[in-house]
C-alpha cells in the first residue's frame, strides 16, 4: 500500500455517515457501480457516475495497488426500454434484430464517449444477457427459501419475507409503494412485491424459465445487477455505488435479492451514491430542451473540460450544469497546462491533495490544492520564508501538479500534445500558428508595434488567443 488506508472514509447511504473504509480482503478490493442501459446515448447525467466513480477507482488503485482492485460495471443489455426503442427505430426488422442494432449502436457510442472523458476500463464490464444462467440460480434460491414465488409464469420477490426491507432507502410503505411505480398485478400477494422474472411476449428475448415454469421469459431489471455483482464479486463485497436516483426501488431491491438467497447480513458494506444534476438551474428533460448527450456535449468541449467540471462540486452535492461554469473549467485546463508545460510527473502525488480525495473524494478541496500547487507564493514572499505548509514552488509544483491531477484523471498529455488536440479539433496548423508568434516576437524586440499588433489580429482571427507572460507567449483556441 502506498498509503495508510485508515485515511481513506467513505459515506455509507446505509448507516447516513462518514466511515473509515475497511475491505473484506485488502488483497482484492472490490467494487459494483450501476452501468447503462443501452437504449439511447448516454446523458450529462449518466456521465456523473462513471466519472465519480472512476476517481474512486484511481484512489483504490493508488492505495492498494493496480492489481488489488477489482471494479466491475454492468450493461443492462435486456430491457422494456430497449425493447420500445428497437420496435420504434427499426419497425420493419424482426424485433430480436432489431435490438442487437439498438444496443450495438449504442453501446459502442458509450464507450467512445467515456474513454473520450479520461475514465480507465473497469476490470469487468458484464452484460446482463451473458449472465441469464446466475439469474436462474438466483431465482431457485429464493423461492426455494420462500422468499419468492411463481404467480401466472412470473417470479415475484415476496417484499414482506424480508422483516428489514427498506433500510437503505428509509422510507415509509406509503412512499416506497408510490415510487415503486410497479404494476399492482391481481397476482401479486403484496403491493410492493416485485418481478424477478417474468414471460416473454411474441418477437422479444426469451430464455428458459426457473422455478420450474414452462414458458420462456426474460429477467426483471433488479435481478440482473444481483447476478452480476455475485458472479465477479461475490455474496459479500467492499463497495456498491450509482446515482442517488437508483437508491429506490433498484439498490433497495438488490439488497433484498441478495441478502435473502445467501442469508447474509449486507449485500455491499458501503453504498454510495452521487447527487442529481441539473441544466442551467432546471431539471434536465426532453420537453424542457436541455437534454444533452455526452456525444453533443464533446463536439463543443474537450473530454476533460467536462471531466474536471464535473469534479468541481462535491459527488453527495446537487450539480449545475451551465455554459459559465464549463468555459471557467477551460480556462483552468489550458492555465494548468500552460503552467506544466512538458514536465514528467512527480513519482507520487501530492500528500495534501490525496488527503482531500481521502476524505470521501473531497474533489473540490483536491482541486483547491491543484490550485494552490499552480498559483505558488510569490518570489520575494518565498525568499522571505513566508510560505504556508505544503507549499510547492517551480519544478516542484509542476511535476507535483500533474502526478496529483492524473491520479484525478486529469493533465494526461503534455501541453504540447494538449494544445495539438485543441489545434486539430479546429482545423489550424500548428507550424503556422508558431511561425506567426515567432515572428510577432520579433517585431515586438525591435518595437515595432503596429506590425506586432497586425500579426495578434491575424492570429485572433484564426481563432487564436494569445497570452504574454514574463516567459514568453503562450496560445489557445478561442471558444
Amino acid at each position: 500500500m502506498r498509503f495508510d488506508a485508515m485515511d481513506l472514509k467513505l459515506y455509507d447511504t446505509l448507516t447516513r455517515e462518514k466511515r473509515v473504509f475497511k475491505p473484506l480482503d485488502p488483497a482484492n478490493v472490490r467494487m459494483y457501480v450501476c452501468g447503462p442501459t443501452v437504449y439511447d446515448f448516454a446523458h450529462i447525467g449518466n456521465a456523473r457516475p462513471v466519472i465519480v466513480f472512476d476517481v474512486l477507482f484511481r484512489l483504490l488503485r493508488h492505495i492498494y495497488g493496480a492489481d488489488h482492485v477489482t471494479y466491475v460495471r454492468n450493461i443492462t443489455d435486456v430491457d422494456d426500454k430497449i425493447n420500445a426503442r428497437a420496435a420504434e427505430e427499426y419497425p420493419d426488422l424482426p424485433l430480436n434484430e432489431a435490438i442487437r442494432k439498438v444496443t450495438e449502436k449504442t453501446d459502442r457510442q458509450f464507450h467512445e464517449d467515456v474513454a473520450a472523458l479520461g475514465c480507465l476500463p473497469p476490470t469487468v464490464e458484464p452484460r446482463a444477457t451473458e449472465h441469464i444462467v446466475e439469474m436462474r440460480a438466483l431465482i431457485d434460491r429464493l423461492v426455494a427459501s420462500g422468499n419468492a414465488y411463481v404467480a401466472e409464469d412470473n417470479v415475484l420477490f415476496s417484499v414482506p419475507s424480508m422483516p428489514d426491507y427498506g433500510r437503505l432507502s428509509k422510507r415509509p410503505l406509503d412512499e416506497m409503494i408510490a415510487g415503486a411505480r410497479i404494476e399492482v398485478a391481481p397476482y401479486k400477494r403484496d403491493a410492493m412485491d416485485f418481478v424477478l422474472w417474468k414471460p416473454s411476449k411474441p418477437g422479444e428475448p426469451a430464455w428458459p424459465s426457473p422455478a420450474g415454469i414452462k414458458t420462456p421469459g426474460r429477467p426483471g431489471w433488479h435481478i440482473e445487477c444481483s447476478a452480476m455483482s455475485w458472479k465477479h464479486l461475490g455474496e459479500e463485497f467492499d463497495i456498491h455505488g450509482g446515482g442517488i436516483d437508483l437508491v429506490f426501488p433498484h439498490h433497495e431491491n438488490e439488497i433484498a435479492q441478495s441478502r435473502c438467497a445467501f442469508h447474509t447480513p449486507v449485500m455491499a458494506n458501503y453504498w454510495m451514491h452521487n447527487g442529481f444534476l441539473q441544466v442551467e438551474g432546471e431539471k434536465m428533460s426532453k420537453s424542457l430542451g436541455n437534454f444533452v448527450t455526452i456525444h453533443e456535449l464533446l463536439k463543443d468541449w474537450p473530454g476533460e473540460v467536462v471531466r474536471y467540471n464535473m469534479l468541481r462540486t462535491h459527488y453527495r452535492q446537487p450539480i449545475d450544469w451551465t455554459i459559465k461554469n464549463l468555459e471557467e473549467s477551460e480556462k483552468t485546463i489550458d492555465g494548468w497546462y500552460g503552467f506544466v508545460g512538458d514536465r514528467k510527473p512527480a513519482e507520487t502525488p501530492d500528500e495534501i491533495f490525496i488527503t482531500a480525495l481521502c476524505d470521501d473524494l473531497n474533489t473540490p478541496q483536491a482541486v483547491a490544492r491543484l490550485h494552490q500547487m499552480a498559483h505558488p507564493p510569490v518570489m520575494g514572499l518565498a525568499m522571505a520564508g513566508v510560505t504556508m505548509l505544503g507549499d510547492r514552488t517551480g519544478e516542484d509544483a509542476q511535476r507535483y501538479l500533474k502526478s496529483s491531477a492524473m491520479l484525478m484523471g486529469l493533465l494526461g498529455k503534455t501541453a504540447s500534445e494538449y494544445r495539438s488536440a485543441s489545434v486539430a479539433a479546429a482545423s489550424i496548423d500548428t507550424a503556422t500558428v508558431e511561425l506567426l508568434i515567432s515572428a510577432r516576437n520579433a517585431a515586438r524586440r525591435e518595437k515595432n508595434f503596429s506590425a506586432a499588433d497586425r500579426i495578434r489580429d491575424e492570429l485572433a482571427a484564426m481563432g487564436v488567443v494569445l497570452k504574454d507572460s514574463k516567459d514568453g507567449t503562450t496560445w489557445e483556441i478561442a471558444r
